[in-house]
């Protein structure tokens, strides 16, 4: 089991805010007063957000201070705003947001968001809910009315929230990611620990993306439109889907992937990356020795790896890195045709299943369920990262939900698929968080739409608890480099998700 801390970075404001929210109380919560005013219409937030941002040099007080006759340091938590599942974590100001809390609202423009009703309902332990609202008898009953009605918003304590809403921010904060900068308040447990993991799709820097980073001025460049948005996580993890050498035989031909890795190492410590999976079927591109040269080159540059190794124990091991005191697991399987690690040769952590590799090989996956119970004991968070599916589709395997049904039952917090090129569905399972796949992050594909679609996932964890995984859609541009999707594609991508999700994360009008 490989324990590594994570790379050393400059260090952000948001790990700062992080640490300091072992006490986080109400004159903690109260630094954040108003923020800058918000652009124009609705955007998508960055959560991750650390550098400085204006403020209102008047603020001394949250939005919704305690009630009169509260002692100052009575334990608060950010007052979140939740919505259904399907919308994406947009921004609100603070004066929409107080507006809300002191007026109520019934249309989503009233918030600054596109025009659509809006059904308000709250369970908030020390205020009332505000005119027009509907009161539930508990933050549960609330969350359910979310989940059941995409035009319902639900004003609930923070630690009432789970993966299975979407929470609005405020100012550019995120209540659950960042609560020492977000601005609204209640009653409530909060959080000795915060961390956050950024997980993006299969990074591909061979073939033409290779060829334009060599010929180009800047290494880096693919990374660079999101390079401070995901160097923002305090760990940043992806799958790294090429060979850093080719020192042997294309055993692809064509479609054998050799990245420079230079160029792969200047950008993923642009981007800030702490460690890549490598359970994939183009690791081992060229041969056992180049995939040995991959592994001795990500070790010394201090990049975590995982899912492939020097043995089949060693490939199936998780590798464990911690986050603000949170131990985090990461775990890789392939069900492709990658290069089998066996007990005496290298290869990735094999988990043969339909459509690629064969049957559902039930030997090879309890082998890996024993690693996710054993992970499980020892880490906080569990996310394991399958390589598996049928490409240039949304419609998931059954032998994935069967799979990922025994990840969830092992013990496995989240899973966090690739491989298919196009976004995949998600689903709860119980605790567990499924996002089947998350498509392509950097690729030199252009057969269509899809191929240059996908979703980051930005992850949240409160003491050792998931309570919120964000999806971020993004565009593949002609350069190879992906950048937050515009409005039109935004909608397109998370469509496409919802349609081929279920429980929370469908479309319940659909």
């Amino acid at each position: 089991m490989r324990r590594i801390p994570p790379r050393r970075r400059a260090v952000h404001g948001r790990a700062a805010r992080a640490v300091a929210a072992v006490a986080l109380t109400v004159a903690a919560l109260t630094v954040a007063g108003c923020t800058a005013p918000r652009e124009t219409g609705p955007r998508e937030t960055n959560p991750r957000e650390t550098g400085p941002r204006e403020t209102n040099p008047g603020a001394s007080a949250p939005l919704s201070p305690a009630p009169a006759g509260t002692p100052s340091t009575a334990p608060r938590v950010p007052l979140v705003l939740a919505a259904h599942a399907t919308r994406p974590v947009l921004d609100i100001d603070a004066a929409a947001a107080q507006a809300l809390l002191a007026g109520g609202a019934d249309d989503w423009a009233d918030l600054g968001l596109p025009r659509g009703r809006l059904r308000v309902t709250s369970a908030l332990p020390d205020r009332a809910a505000p005119p027009g609202a509907a009161e539930a008898a508990t933050p549960a009953e609330a969350l359910d009315r979310v989940r059941a009605d995409p035009d319902t918003l639900a004003l609930v304590p923070a630690d009432a929230v789970d993966p299975t809403v979407r929470v609005l921010t405020v100012g550019g904060a995120h209540p659950l990611a960042d609560p020492t900068r977000y601005p609204l308040t209640t009653s409530g447990r909060p959080p000795q620990s915060v961390a956050t993991v950024t997980i993006v799709g299969d990074i591909m820097l061979g073939r033409r993306v290779g060829d334009s980073l060599a010929a180009g001025e800047d290494p880096t460049a693919v990374f660079a439109p999101l390079a401070d948005r995901l160097s923002g996580a305090d760990l940043t993890v992806g799958t790294f889907e090429a060979a850093l050498s080719d020192d042997g035989p294309p055993y692809q031909g064509a479609d054998s992937f050799h990245a420079d890795p230079e160029i792969a190492l200047a950008g993923l410590d642009r981007a800030g990356f702490d460690a890549v999976s490598l359970a994939n079927n183009h690791v081992g591109d060229f041969g056992t020795g180049a995939l040995v040269t991959t592994f001795d080159i990500f070790d010394e540059a201090g990049i975590g790896r995982f899912g492939a190794g020097r043995d089949v124990a060693a490939a199936r091991a998780p590798l464990i890195m911690e986050a603000q005191g949170q131990r985090i697991a990461f775990i890789g399987t392939e069900s492709i045709e990658g290069v089998a690690a066996t007990e005496d040769s290298p290869g990735v952590n094999r988990l043969s299943m339909p459509p690629r590799t064969g049957p559902l090989n039930r030997a090879e996956r309890e082998a890996t369920l024993q690693v996710i119970r054993e992970a499980a004991a020892d880490a906080d968070v569990v996310i394991v990262m399958p390589h598996w599916g049928t490409q240039y589709t949304h419609e998931v395997e059954d032998s994935q939900r069967e799979t990922a049904r025994a990840f969830a039952d092992a013990g496995a917090d989240l899973v966090i698929g690739g491989h298919p090129h196009w976004v995949q569905g998600w689903e709860q399972l119980d605790d567990t968080t499924v996002a089947y796949s998350l498509g392509n992050f950097i690729f030199d594909m252009s057969m269509n739409d899809q191929v240059r679609q996908g979703v980051f996932v930005e992850i949240t964890s409160w003491d050792g608890t998931v309570v919120a995984v964000d999806p971020v859609a993004h565009q593949i541009g002609d350069d190879h480099a992906p950048r937050l999707a515009d409005d039109r594609a935004r909608a397109e991508i998370l469509g496409d998700l919802a349609s081929t999700s279920s429980g929370p994360f469908a479309d319940p009008d659909a």
